[in-house]
């Protein structure tokens, strides 16, 4: 109600916080246990979407398409409560695993394919990876196991800035109450700190033994933790401080300190073991940090930013100011650090602090080293289409 009746506080607000896409909801209920309310797809304004013909799009014929349809009916199963993707969702429910020829005509016959662009209206744009990393760690501090990963704050406050003005859709305000204002929530540096006197209290969910490991979990949005007695600690996003992200690899490269090449997460994580002095310093200037959730060991991949699990090497996390959350999004695109092609059908289930754009993705890599290694090499170009069903209420899209 203030913020409606005073929008020069409004402004006050934006300019002392951070605005931030939308976490995660804390606890996601499995889809099998949601109701299965329809609920109206609202119209979509996706100005860079662009409409292309399916006779026109080449590397569409690059990739074993049928590999993704576990992951599209695990998008499908969230996506069927909107209006527009029942119709689509139920069928493919119905049917038996299609092979390869019968999944590329159902997708053809039931979906709009678009180009995504920028806003500029070039069609290129950044991929990168990750991946669900493994540490060493404990639920309790003990000595080796040091650095804390924080539950959700009581303190943390966040509004859902489209409640007020609905042109501000996808973004969200954090910050926490001193009196009666709200004020930037504390940074990375004075959470990390425990002389800063900002009067930061969380609550623990578990302890690593690594702050680099710590760091990057961070940036991964989920992992696992390897308990002392060899079982694992699944845990994931569970919200964000509102601060930005900041590149430490871009900040590394910009002090001289490492060659563009160098400045993957392995590069990082090397120049931390020749530079302990200067690590804690450097992680510091990221002000942006993570709060986690521990989730069922059940699950056949973390929980991405749709409430569904993860699929290596077809799951994306996109800007979803640009993309609908949960499409099927067509990549053509690089192997990581090569020239090879990678032209493959993924779908948008996640989102990421870093992914900012029209054209930008995260590629899910998957779980473990492997993983890690492809997640830590892939920076390469690429191009992106986006299937949605025809009947899609989509506006503002012109070829």
């Amino acid at each position: 109600m203030l913020l409606r009746a005073s929008p020069w506080l409004f402004a006050l607000l934006l300019s002392a916080c951070a605005v931030q896409p939308p976490a995660p909801p804390p606890t996601p209920v499995p889809p099998a246990a949601r109701p299965p309310a329809l609920i109206p797809t609202p119209a979509a304004t996706f100005p860079t979407l662009k409409p292309v013909d399916w006779t026109s799009f080449g590397v569409w014929q690059d990739d074993t398409v049928n590999e993704v349809w576990d992951a599209f009916l695990l998008s499908c199963s969230t996506l069927k409560k909107q209006s527009a993707w029942q119709a689509v969702c139920n069928e493919a429910a119905t049917l038996p695993p299609p092979d390869d020829a019968a999944t590329r005509a159902f997708f053809e016959q039931r979906f709009q394919l678009y180009q995504a662009t920028q806003d500029d209206g070039s069609a290129e744009g950044l991929i990168t990876g990750y991946y669900e990393p493994l540490l060493k760690g404990d639920r309790v501090q003990t000595e080796r196991a040091r650095y804390p990963l924080y539950a959700v704050p009581d303190d943390l406050v966040t509004v859902d800035l489209a409640s007020v003005y609905p042109e501000l859709k996808n973004l969200r305000l954090r910050g926490r109450l001193a009196g009666n204002k709200l004020v930037p929530y504390p940074t990375r540096k004075d959470i990390e700190s425990p002389t800063s006197g900002n009067g930061f209290k969380g609550t623990p969910i578990a302890w690593v033994e690594d702050p680099v490991d710590l760091f990057f979990l961070q940036i991964q949005g989920s992992g696992r933790i390897e308990l002392p007695d060899g079982t694992h600690m699944r845990v994931g996003y569970a919200d964000q401080n509102g601060h930005p992200y900041k590149s430490i690899g871009k900040l590394l490269v910009e002090r001289g300190e490492l060659k563009l090449e160098q400045a993957s997460m392995q590069g990082i994580k090397d120049w931390g073991m020749k530079n302990p002095d200067k690590l804690p310093e450097l992680l510091a200037s990221n002000p942006s940090f993570v709060f986690f959730r521990e989730l069922p060991n059940g699950l056949s991949g973390p929980l991405g930013a749709l409430g569904v699990p993860l699929t290596g090497g077809r799951s994306i996390a996109i800007d979803p100011r640009y993309i609908p959350l949960g499409a099927p999004v067509f990549l053509a695109t690089t192997q990581p650090n090569s020239t090879l092609p990678m032209n493959k059908l993924v779908m948008a289930q996640d989102t990421g602090g870093a992914i900012r754009g029209g054209v930008r993705a995260d590629v899910f890599w998957g779980f473990g080293d492997a993983a890690g290694e492809l997640a830590g090499r892939m920076k390469q170009r690429g191009k992106m289409w986006v299937l949605l069903p025809k009947d899609y209420p989509l506006v503002s899209a012109k070829r």
